[in-house]
């Protein structure tokens, strides 16, 4: 009753204006409930499909939910069977198609004609939500994918079918009047769509999904064969009480097509989204383990009896079907010989021998068996699985990871407990052979380029627990092994060193302890013959040391006697009263007697040490190092081939440490420590004190031997081991590509470039203190050898006359002699000295150090002439031979040349000239001394003065010289 309502009279008096007219006019209007369009499309997803196209004949506006495109793209892409590329590849060439449709039909749109496009749903890129397009009542419907026209007269709707010329109901729903044409020429109420009124036949429903295309705009279409084709047998599936009792056994017999049902039903059940769907997918998944175990059950009793082409090639398929071979491939992998049988390719505990060293033949059979077995098993893989199933990938990262890295652990493990170095050779050694191993392996036929960089990803994954601690332990033996050859020379040095001056101080100790008894042995007992004369015992030096050496060794006076007028040489080893010595057996063979003084002692040390120079440093010990470093580097450097690792640089970088160790023991601890005490043994030399030890040391070697002719050959050595380091780089890092020398960052780069800056100042060093001792040597021949007549030979008659008189100054006698004009003895050992260290350097240094060394050598040897000049006197009959000897000097400087050297000598041939003129003419002497031009610049006038104060007759012409150069006397007017 509350829903009528008056209704209003005609005619009769108007109204009355009353306060309830109002009122009685109002109505009371219904109004229904209304859902939101996105709840309803959130419920239409958890629809089965039977629903959703019942729920579509509902209304149009319903309609337009149910036929969203992206509602059966969803679906298709939860079966995987939606691409995205080819979608939009399709939609490309049908929009290309449909630009010459709309140009076609210009004419109709300029009459009024009105074609708005539809809504797309969905949002996506270019797709229609359900395929429709708004049109007017008077022109035929078509979509935008459509690619031939509906039916004329009869279009599917909601329900059914309608006119295309009948008119729309008014719709008060809130939506607009739209006109929705399905794309589908089938009718969307029917729950399984036939095609050409025919059934499917099993042969299509076992290969629906590969006739599936992705098509925006059709995906309803495309997901509506798959539903027709694989639906029934789902229902029946999750309904069935037993498995056997399934209509697809029912239907299939073959296992083959059984399998590949299950797996379409499986793929089918992933867009199942119906409430109940996880029950549905537990017991398909129930009757899938069900075929899959007994299928199993029967490729396990092939594996056992090796039908390799019988039924394991069967069964293989069948799982293949089923589920890509997954389980075929697990189940062919577990049960392989060589996983099942890999002991009998060898025991990682006889990896080494008896005496704890590695050994490279156990490893190699082990890769050799395993190689053979691991063949055969491919070829076994290849004949039972099909084309698309790579089945040898996981059969080979099975082998890594069982076999190859168990038997790699368990070897590496014990070669660590039992030693070092056999663990070091043991990692890099199988590293190597596993690349040798990994090129006899044989692929199958459907493998391709994964296959070998899967065998890469196996080997690194075998060798990356090991290769930190293999790289940390490889440096670290390198740096122990260097310092204990470098420690172990060095002790051998010390010891050497300690013993030789041991022998030479205990002797000396022993003579001491004699003199001082028989000091008072013969105060005591032979006071008699006290008055026979004594003989110095307390100097080295005395004029007769054999007497004083038989004295201290107890003999007496008159065997002394006979002993040194028969000039017999005696041993010092003290004799008993009857005459027979402590040992009888002593060699025959005379030994060289040891020092019995303490200067001696210490001058046969020094001697031995500088003798010893050469042995500061080794190149066996240098030859040993690089050798240790190669092993090392080629051993770490193994690491480096293999392709994609994590450690390949870490490898390259400790082949670069190893180097650079190499050159700091090896520079650091031998070469400059060696250099070091090398200078400090030449800055210790006296020529003098030497040639006093050569005076006591009969036995020595030549005088001629100098220590730095033993220095020079050191420097030959570490020439010699720069070369070879530079050879060893070469090679060994920069050939191999371990790094890269043009990087001034890289260390071994700078740590080498530090290495030959550190080998060439204490080369220089040392060749600086060599000269020193060279020029002192020079000096000490020069004061020594140089005779007073050699440049004087009228020396007495100068001493005789005292300088007086103003005549000539030599004798008759001395007229008469005959002068000689050739080479002192001087001058030819000083070349010979000089010239035999400069000839050493040739070719064991560069030219530019070689140029200074000749300079500084040809400077300093031209401050020692000078100043031995201004120590002689020179006659005129004596200069002759001074000539000659700057003559012999200026051609040894022309050898090394040395152009501005070359200038200093010159002018001291040029100064040797004043000597040679006659003391009668004064001016003439003058005029050369005030020559500056004449000596070069060289030396001043001043300089040459003084040189001339050493002439023999230089007070007969000093005032005539000094009045000529000097003008003194002279009156100004």
């Amino acid at each position: 009753m509350s829903g009528f309502k008056k209704a209003p009279l005609k005619g009769g008096p108007p109204p009355r204006n009353s306060v309830f007219a109002s009122l009685r006019e109002t109505q009371i209007v219904n109004s229904k409930p209304l859902l939101p369009a996105e709840i309803l499309s959130q419920i239409l997803d958890y629809l089965p499909t039977p629903c959703l196209l019942r729920f579509a004949r509902v209304s149009k506006r319903m309609q337009e939910m149910v036929y969203d495109d992206t509602r059966w793209v969803q679906r298709l892409q939860l079966m995987g069977c939606w691409d995205e590329g080819e979608a939009r590849r399709r939609r490309a060439e049908t929009l290309l198609q449909k630009m010459g449709v709309v140009a076609g039909s210009g004419a109709a749109a300029a009459n009024g004609e009105m074609h708005p496009r539809g809504r797309e749903a969905g949002g996506g890129e270019g797709g229609d939500s359900a395929g429709w397009r708004v049109g007017s009542e008077k022109k035929g419907h078509e979509t935008l994918f459509d690619a031939t026209s509906d039916a004329p007269g009869q279009l599917q709707t909601n329900g059914g079918a309608f006119s295309s010329g009948s008119g729309l109901r008014d719709l008060h729903d809130g939506f607009d009047a739209i006109d929705l044409v399905p794309v589908e020429e089938t009718s969307p109420h029917r729950t399984i769509p036939a095609t050409s009124g025919k059934r499917r036949d099993s042969t299509t429903r076992l290969t629906v999904f590969q006739h599936v295309i992705s098509v925006r705009g059709h995906a309803r279409r495309e997901y509506g064969k798959v539903y027709s084709a694989l639906s029934p047998f789902y229902n029946d599936a999750v309904q069935a009480a037993d498995h056997t009792q399934a209509r697809v056994f029912r239907t299939y017999r073959d296992p083959d097509e059984q399998a590949q049902m299950l797996s379409n039903l499986t793929r089918f059940s992933n867009s199942d989204m119906a409430e109940g769907w996880w029950r549905r997918q537990e017991k398909l998944s129930g009757l899938v383990s069900a075929f899959e175990k007994a299928v199993t059950h029967e490729f396990e009793q092939a594996i056992e009896a090796r039908d390799v082409q019988g039924k394991m090639r069967k069964y293989a398929h069948v799982l293949t079907s089923l589920d890509g071979g997954t389980k075929a491939v697990e189940m062919i992998v577990e049960t392989s010989p060589v996983i099942m049988r890999r002991s009998q390719f060898g025991d990682p505990v006889y990896s080494l021998d008896g005496m704890g060293d590695y050994s490279y033949d156990k490893t190699y059979d082990f890769f050799a068996k395993l190689s053979t077995a691991f063949n055969e098993q491919v070829e076994v893989i290849d004949q039972i699985f099909p084309a698309q199933v790579d089945a040898l990938i996981p059969f080979l990262r099975r082998v890594g990871k069982v076999v190859v890295a168990e038997y790699l652990t368990a070897a590496f493990d014990e070669a660590h407990r039992v030693h070092l170095e056999s663990y070091l050779k043991a990692v890099a050694a199988t590293c190597g052979q596993s690349l040798e191993w990994a090129r006899t392996l044989q692929p199958t036929s459907s493998s391709g380029d994964e296959f070998y960089e899967t065998l890469d990803q196996v080997l690194v994954s075998v060798f990356d627990p090991h290769v930190d601690l293999y790289l940390t332990e490889e440096l670290s033996w390198f740096k122990k092994k260097s310092d204990a050859e470098v420690t172990d020379w060095e002790r051998q040095l010390s010891e050497q060193d300690a013993t030789m001056e041991s022998m030479f101080m205990s002797n000396v100790n022993r003579q001491a302890d004699k003199r001082d008894f028989l000091t008072s042995f013969k105060k005591v007992v032979m006071m008699p013959v006290n008055v026979l004369p004594t003989f110095p015992m307390s100097s080295p030096f005395g004029g007769k040391p054999a007497v004083a050496k038989a004295l201290v060794n107890g003999e007496n006076l008159n065997t002394v006697e006979a002993t040194k007028s028969k000039d017999i040489t005696r041993t010092s080893s003290p004799s008993i009263s009857n005459g027979t010595t402590l040992s009888a057996n002593r060699p025959l063979t005379p030994l060289p007697e040891p020092p019995t003084t303490e200067l001696a002692a210490k001058a046969a040390i020094m001697n031995s040490r500088l003798e010893g120079i050469r042995s500061l440093f080794s190149i066996e010990v240098a030859l040993n190092l690089v050798h240790l470093a190669k092993t090392s580097i080629e051993r770490a450097a193994t690491f480096t081939k293999l392709s994609g690792a994590r450690f390949t640089q870490d490898a390259r970088l400790q082949c670069e440490l190893i180097f650079i160790s190499l050159l700091q023991t090896l520079g650091n601890r031998h070469i400059q420590a060696g250099f070091d005490q090398a200078v400090d043994h030449l800055s210790n030399y006296n020529p003098r004190k030497h040639a006093k030890s050569q005076d006591q040391q009969p036995n020595n070697n030549p005088p001629g031997v100098t220590p730095l002719i033993t220095f020079l050959e050191l420097v030959n050595v570490g020439d010699l081991i720069q070369q070879m380091l530079d050879v060893f780089y070469e090679q060994e890092l920069v050939a191999t590509k371990l790094t890269d020398r043009n990087d001034f960052l890289n260390p071994a780069v700078k740590e080498k470039k530090r290495f030959e800056s550190m080998l060439d100042s204490r080369v220089a060093a040392g060749l600086n203190k060599g000269i020193e001792v060279l020029m002192d040597e020079v000096e000490f021949v020069c004061a020594t050898t140089q005779k007073s007549k050699d440049f004087n030979p009228d020396g007495e008659g100068l001493s005789a006359t005292g300088g007086s008189g103003g005549g000539s100054i030599r004798s008759e006698k001395s007229m008469d002699l005959v002068t000689d004009i050739g080479l002192s003895a001087t001058a030819e050992r000083v070349v010979e000295l000089v010239s035999s260290h400069t000839r050493m350097l040739i070719g064991s240094t560069d030219k530019t150090m070689l140029d200074v060394f000749n300079q500084e050598v040809g400077m300093r040897l031209f401050t020692c002439l000078c100043k031995h000049l201004k120590r002689q006197r020179v006659s005129v009959r004596g200069s002759l031979k001074l000539i000659a000897d700057m003559n012999h000097y200026f051609t040894y400087i022309v050898t090394l040349k040395n152009k501005e050297l070359l200038q200093f000598f010159v002018a001291l041939r040029e100064l040797a000239q004043i000597y040679l003129v006659d003391p009668s003419d004064a001016k003439a002497l003058a005029q050369i001394v005030a020559d500056g031009e004449r000596f070069r610049g060289v030396f001043r006038a001043e300089e040459v003065l003084e040189f001339c104060e050493r002439r023999a007759d230089w007070y007969v012409i000093r005032g005539r010289l000094e009045r000529s150069l000097y003008g003194i006397g002279c009156s100004v007017m």
